[in-house]
């Protein structure tokens, strides 16, 4: 399998006033005054290690004793409305446990972990500087996924929850092997569908750190899906191969799994439940409408990287459609469209 690279770092775009006003509209604003730049006056930090005593590229920031009282106030208010709608009653048990910085990828982003002292349960979440695309690709996830997607925007500082799972690259490392025959078929159909649902959407860069591994005991047998944690490669691209997460060298075991455990015709109709599902969420969510008319007018890639992928998917879809795209919202709707239209004709068939 010939890996696929990100040769350059995506610039962050800022959000426009119409996605402002979509997501005030959807609840997603907060007027907590709090900023990113506020967290990046740390003065002292140490390396984050693993169990294992690994560099995990995060760093455990420190802050002068005036400023880290305010600083845990706003970040213990900031869990509040993620978490239970502001209310300021728990505040007094709530404590920070740790701010760590990540200097590697692209958002830069901080993590937080709240402590409730009552019953010594922690709860992470984010905060990241805006990014258009990147906020698009969340939206996307919580109308076109059967996940939800918890998040808030003040000004250019995006706050995220974190999504429970255990990362893709882990998994594969240290739990695959001891899935048994069964669950290893399953694993194998949800990384078809999790394959299909990133194309489709045009969500890319899904290595296996980018995804997390959600396993759910159902009476005797473990069920696994695959959800996306990082949207920051949302609709940028021009490769085609860059939303298919089966073409990135660090899901090669993936690959093979599908490989071993799904026949052609079984591979097929899985992507089929999908293209099924998602277009009955596109048909009957308002929201996206609105948002892909965002979208469509909002500068999210590069010319030359519209152009690339049109036409790759022109070639994969015969869509002529796809000729008439001038932005990458164009793109994604025309790509939704043709989903939809052959999921109503295999209907009326």
């Amino acid at each position: 399998m010939k890996d696929v690279k990100i040769e350059f770092r995506k610039p962050m775009y800022p959000v426009n006033q119409e996605l402002m006003d979509y997501l005030e509209k959807n609840n997603r604003l907060t007027n907590i005054r709090f900023y990113y730049d506020d967290l990046l006056r740390f003065s002292d930090y140490t390396p984050v290690l693993d169990k294992e005593g690994k560099d995990t590229l995060w760093l455990s920031v420190y802050y002068p004793e005036f400023e880290h009282d305010e600083i845990e106030a706003n970040l213990n208010k900031i869990y509040t409305l993620l978490h239970s709608d502001g209310d300021v009653d728990v505040l007094p048990f709530l404590k920070v446990d740790s701010i760590h910085f990540c200097t590697f990828g692209n958002s830069k982003p901080f993590r937080i972990r709240v402590r409730n002292i009552l019953n010594d349960n922690y709860t992470n979440f984010y905060i990241k500087k805006a990014d258009a695309s990147r906020i698009y690709g969340l939206e996307l996830e919580e109308i076109l996924s059967p996940n939800r997607i918890n998040f808030l925007l003040y000004k250019d500082t995006l706050i995220e929850e974190h999504i429970l799972g255990i990362p893709g690259d882990v998994f594969i490392d240290q739990h695959l092997e001891n899935c048994n025959p069964l669950e290893k078929a399953q694993i194998a159909k949800e990384f078809v569908k999790f394959n299909e649902r990133c194309m489709i959407g045009l969500l890319g860069d899904m290595r296996s750190y980018n995804y997390v591994i959600i396993p759910t005991h159902d009476f005797d047998q473990v069920v696994y899906r695959i959800r996306p944690i990082d949207f920051d490669q949302q609709c940028y691209e021009g490769n085609l191969k860059i939303y298919l997460p089966q073409y990135f060298k660090e899901n090669i075991k993936m690959v093979e799994l599908v490989q071993e455990k799904l026949k052609p015709n079984s591979i097929e109709q899985y992507k089929k439940e999908v293209r099924s599902a998602i277009a009955k969420r596109a048909s009957t969510d308002g929201r996206l409408e609105h948002l892909i008319a965002i979208m469509k007018k909002d500068t999210i890639s590069k010319p030359e990287s519209v152009e690339e992928l049109k036409t790759s998917l022109l070639k994969l879809t015969y869509n002529s459609q796809f000729k008439r795209c001038e932005t990458m919202g164009e793109i994604l709707e025309t790509g939704l469209n043709f989903v939809m239209r052959n999921y109503r004709n295999s209907n009326i068939r």
